[in-house]
């Protein structure tokens, strides 16, 4: 196998094809762009290949998550994964 090295980050096809298999057995929900398995398979190997190619030059970055008020931290919102604000 021959090894790119013209790319940042050394991600293999194969790896990403193995990551897709996981997320689709263990019947990953739509991520925040709404896109479901069925969808992103609707043109499987051209998806594959631009996250492939996205990730391994370092220019992918994934869609922010929504952020908005939320009334359990009294309006406050962190934008992201956090469970409290502070």
């Amino acid at each position: 196998m021959k090894v790119r090295t013209d790319r940042p980050f050394h991600i293999t096809k194969k790896q990403v094809y193995e990551a897709y298999k996981a997320v689709k057995s263990n019947q990953g929900a739509a991520g925040v762009d709404k896109e479901t398995i069925e969808e992103f398979e609707s043109n499987l190997k051209g998806n594959l290949y631009k996250l492939w190619n996205r990730m391994s030059s370092g220019s992918y970055f994934p869609p922010a998550r929504a952020s908005g008020p939320r009334p359990d931290f009294g309006g406050w919102s962190c934008g992201g994964g956090c469970d409290r604000p502070g």
